[in-house]
């Protein structure tokens, strides 16, 4: 695990609570809208890759998805988003602490319905990251499962939390993904921070063949 990244989001997390996160929703609504098209049974795996302090950890468990699993480089970020849940919710979940670029809970994985992932692909800058990246992805979803993916469009922001970020558009997702995966839906989306700021997001929806 690389520590300096670590330790970056682990900083943040403890600075500030949950709902002062520059990227904070307090309703996930791009994401549901886009899981509400894979059309899965509440049974099958959901894989939320940086799940933070994220509210759609709290959609899937008050909805009644039986299998989620939620994973961040932060420790402390996925405790805060345990608090929030309480314990009786809390237990719904599987909890991993790990880095998606140096992989060692997540490639054990298998059978994932839905890969769920708001902006962190967009952080990953170095080839070997986006690869190591792509090729647990790869191994974890299963045959005609789905992946959510949501990073800065082209007209997004180049910087986020003092870390440089790469933009994407729907095409470049397509290409990053490979010939193995569909693209079913994506569209532009403009996430605005507690502050007002406009950040304008790329959403996509892939299924694999």
């Amino acid at each position: 695990m690389d520590n300096s990244i670590k330790d970056h989001w682990n900083e943040i997390y403890g600075a500030l609570d949950t709902d002062e996160l520059t990227w904070y929703e307090e309703i996930p609504a791009p994401s549901v809208k886009l899981l509400s098209k894979c059309h899965i049974d509440k049974d099958e795996t959901i894989l939320d890759v940086g799940a933070g302090a994220s509210t759609f950890i709290d959609y899937l468990v008050n909805h009644g998805f039986k299998n989620i699993i939620a994973a961040d480089i932060s420790e402390i970020a996925l405790n805060k988003l345990k608090e929030r849940l309480g314990k009786e919710k809390e237990s719904a979940v599987r909890w991993i602490v790990d880095d998606i670029t140096r992989p060692v809970h997540i490639q054990n994985l298998r059978d994932i319905a839905v890969w769920h992932d708001r902006a962190v692909l967009h952080f990953l800058l170095e080839e070997e990251q986006q690869q190591m990246y792509l090729s647990t992805l790869r191994k974890v979803i299963k045959k005609s499962g789905y992946v959510i993916v949501a990073a800065f469009s082209l007209e997004g922001a180049k910087k986020c939390s003092g870390l440089e970020v790469k933009n994407y558009d729907q095409n470049m997702m397509a290409k990053f993904l490979g010939e193995d995966f569909i693209l079913i839906e994506y569209f532009d989306y403009v996430y605005y921070m507690p502050s007002g700021k406009p950040r304008p997001y790329i959403y996509t929806l892939f299924q694999k063949k």
